[in-house]
């Protein structure tokens, strides 16, 4: 599983020079390293464009504050998830969703929303711009897979949303965001056979 960055629409300038697009994607990954290193309420715009490598003047033609730089990445960071085929099975289908979860949340962008964790208790435009962002990516590639694995007969309608559904990442999520325990192949490997394995087998439609 594997992060990749394609190309977005370009979002409109707020006067002065012609913006850069290519600047836009560098100035990202340097919010996402500096989030991730000191958090929220230690950011500041100027160690942005340092970071970034640019002027403060490249950062202010983009973002007018910390807050709208930010809730730009946050919500920018679903372009960068790679969401994984259709493999055919049920099974396979789910655990290349749970790689695709841990390979999310232990990138740059993964260590970057859980040091925004505090600040979203009092900016709901972070919690929003997380929901649109990776939340949106991982819900719809589970719907997606749910409604497949339906189609071919392999779990009962309903599957979507519900508790199995949410069982299959409710442990990585735990040691991403309260544990900080690793999150390793041997770890997936034990979830997906101890829990994933039996709560697919009893989604399946009752005989008959």
């Amino acid at each position: 599983m594997v992060l990749v960055q394609e190309a977005g629409p370009v979002r409109s300038s707020r006067g002065g020079r012609p913006r850069d697009p290519s600047r836009d994607d560098v100035i990202r990954a340097a919010i996402l390293r500096l989030l991730a290193e000191v958090g929220y309420g230690a950011l500041t715009m100027d160690a942005v464009a340092a970071e970034a490598g640019v002027g403060k003047a490249t950062i202010y033609r983009r973002w007018r504050t910390k807050h709208d730089l930010v809730v730009d990445t946050l919500s920018d960071i679903n372009r960068a998830i790679a969401v994984p085929p259709d493999t055919g099975s049920v099974e396979t289908d789910v655990r290349a969703l749970m790689d695709l979860v841990v390979t999310t949340v232990q990138s740059p962008a993964g260590a970057a929303i859980r040091s925004l964790l505090p600040a979203m208790q009092y900016q709901p435009a972070l919690v929003e711009a997380f929901q649109k962002g990776p939340l949106a990516v991982w819900r719809s590639a589970f719907s997606a897979m749910w409604a497949r694995a339906e189609e071919r007969g392999e779990v009962r309608p309903g599957m979507d949303r519900s508790v199995t559904a949410e069982a299959i990442s409710a442990l990585i999520v735990q040691r991403w965001l309260l544990t900080g325990e690793p999150l390793d192949t041997a770890y997936v490997d034990e979830v997906f056979e101890t829990i994933v394995l039996p709560l697919l087998r009893n989604a399946r439609p009752a005989a008959g």
